[in-house]
């Protein structure tokens, strides 16, 4: 457990992406089977440990330590890993009692104890390890990392310790299981690839690049397809030799949420497209927004009745395999034939093709890009007709244009504690605008935001909600938020719709702070009003 609660101090304090990588990949090479396997599950999310529960930890800290206490020491800490493994107060066993405290040992414990000993069994390991290796332990028990580090980057340290491609692991992943011992063997020399006996893995999907400046200088656009961006989620469908499964673009495998997709399916091969709600072009009913969409994800199961109400489908965008043919080095041109031909024989209700935008000139298509046809559109996706299906990011094949942010200015009426390095600021801030009450003007929540701003502007930030905090909610903080006297920022966001889960009826996509607007008084902020003309004014003309 040491050399596991090393890592993750280590990573804690090192900012740098490469040097994180480096961290782990030496970490990999030089800690023993099963432990660097569990600490693979651990920090790529994929380890289960559902015996032990928060409120079972927080139970432990109140027999040894005064409740109002330990909140106080929560809300400074921010964070119930850190704050316990600070305070708890542990027994010094002599090493004879201490027995086996390895990652592996303590894995195993966790997956076979019974519900009647979780109890026992956590509270001897927080006496029994030291003040590191117990951070780890609770981070590792409450499957909340938050370390800086993606599943992503993980399997990119296991690129660098096997001298392979990213793209072999996503494709390895999730045909195995932890601790990865086979693996380990592989990337390590001593065993040849591991043999999958799933097929229906995952393929590392094609990214585009953002259109900047000059970019589309110099392009032919005869050489190049348009297509609308579609404000879902970018999902990779496959069916192959009776195994089906639906992936996330970052190879989470998202199928128990969707039962109602893959039920669908009536054809072989792996499709590349887009995750939405609603109804489908052949079937002339209204694609709904992400927020619909935010309904059925992250869900391990749905109900009959979520499926009723959000019906969810696949817009194709590509096709990676026709059966078991590859067509990944196809061009695109003959690609999309072939996946407008399988379009063609599935179910109405579940698929459907992304349609082509026509387009003479660069000019026309940013007309287009700034006036799309659909609320549901958030920009262009250009395509060579002549590309490969290449997996990862080159600049050249593929482009994305997305339209120009909204921005609103807004007033800050709440903030909460962060994560991880930010676990001493307030970084997670609520922001709302004005709207006629029954006492006159009032504010009303719209939306949370917790980047787009720098360090520097974060200690403004910070420094503005310990001093002017009116209400205390557990970790949050509300702030004075009057028309004289507030913190307005300016907002910008991808889009907006309508939406019955907030008390304001509507919601955004992907809010940030876009610059602290300390020039402006809280009265001068938007209006509700203007919110809902800007979900008006984004629906289709007829």
């Amino acid at each position: 457990m040491h050399a596991f609660a090393e890592l993750i101090d280590r990573l804690v304090l090192t900012p740098q992406r490469n040097a994180k990588i480096r961290l782990l990949a030496d970490y990999f090479r030089t800690t023993p089977d099963p432990d660097r396997g569990y600490a693979l599950a651990a920090l790529a999310g994929d380890l289960s440990l559902s015996t032990v529960k928060p409120n079972l930890l927080r139970q432990l800290m109140l027999e040894r330590m005064d409740p109002v206490l330990f909140q106080y020491s929560y809300d400074y800490v921010g964070d119930l890993a850190e704050t316990i493994s600070l305070v708890w107060d542990g027994t010094e066993p002599d090493d004879a009692e201490l027995g086996d405290l390895s990652l592996g040992a303590i894995v195993k414990q966790l997956q076979t104890v019974g519900r009647a000993d979780v109890r026992s069994l956590v509270r001897g390991l927080l006496d029994r390890l030291d003040g590191s290796s117990r951070f780890a332990f609770l981070k590792l028990i409450t499957g909340s990392m938050r370390i800086g580090v993606s599943a992503r980057l993980v399997k990119q340290a296991l690129a660098e310790l096997g001298s392979v491609d990213v793209a072999e692991i996503e494709t390895l992943w999730h045909g195995m299981l932890p601790p990865y011992v086979e693996l380990f063997a592989w990337l390590e020399g001593h065993t040849g690839r591991p043999a999958l006996t799933m097929p229906a893995v995952f393929h590392s999907v094609m990214l585009a690049t953002p259109v900047g400046d000059k970019d589309l200088d110099g392009l032919d656009p005869a050489d190049f397809v348009a297509e609308w961006k579609w404000d879902g989620i970018r999902v990779q469908l496959a069916n192959l030799a009776g195994t089906r499964r639906l992936y996330s673009r970052s190879g989470d495998d998202i199928s128990g949420a969707f039962p109602d997709v893959l039920d669908a399916i009536d054809f072989e091969g792996v499709i590349d497209g887009e995750l939405l709600v609603g109804g489908t072009l052949r079937s002339n009913q209204a694609t709904r927004t992400f927020s619909d969409l935010q309904q059925r994800l992250n869900r391990k199961a749905v109900t009959r009745k979520t499926i009723e109400d959000y019906p969810a489908f696949v817009r194709g965008y590509d096709l990676l395999f026709d059966g078991d043919r590859d067509m990944r080095p196809e061009s695109f041109e003959t690609r999309r034939a072939a996946l407008t031909a399988l379009i063609e024989g599935t179910s109405p209700l579940h698929f459907d093709l992304s349609p082509l935008v026509p387009f003479s000139s660069w000019e026309e298509l940013d007309r287009l890009r700034a006036t799309p046809p659909d609320p549901v559109i958030e920009g262009i996706m250009l395509k060579r007709k002549d590309s490969p299906y290449t997996a990862g990011r080159m600049k050249g094949p593929w482009f994305k244009w997305k339209r120009e942010p909204y921005n609103i200015d807004a007033v800050l009426m709440y903030a909460q504690r962060g994560h991880g390095k930010r676990s001493s600021y307030y970084s997670d801030f609520t922001f709302g605008v004005w709207t006629e009450g029954e006492k006159g003007d009032m504010l009303v929540p719209v939306g949370k935001a917790y980047f787009g701003f720098t360090d520097a502007e974060l200690e403004v930030l910070d420094r503005y909600v310990r001093n002017n905090t009116t209400e205390r909610f557990g970790p949050v903080r509300a702030v004075r938020a009057e028309a004289d006297h507030g913190f307005v920022l300016e907002i910008a966001f991808e889009g907006i719709a309508f939406s019955s889960r907030h008390k304001s009826g509507v919601a955004m996509r992907f809010p940030r702070i876009a610059r602290l607007r300390q020039d402006k008084l809280p009265r001068d902020a938007d209006r509700l009003e203007t919110l809902v003309a800007m979900i008006a004014s984004a629906e289709p003309v007829d």
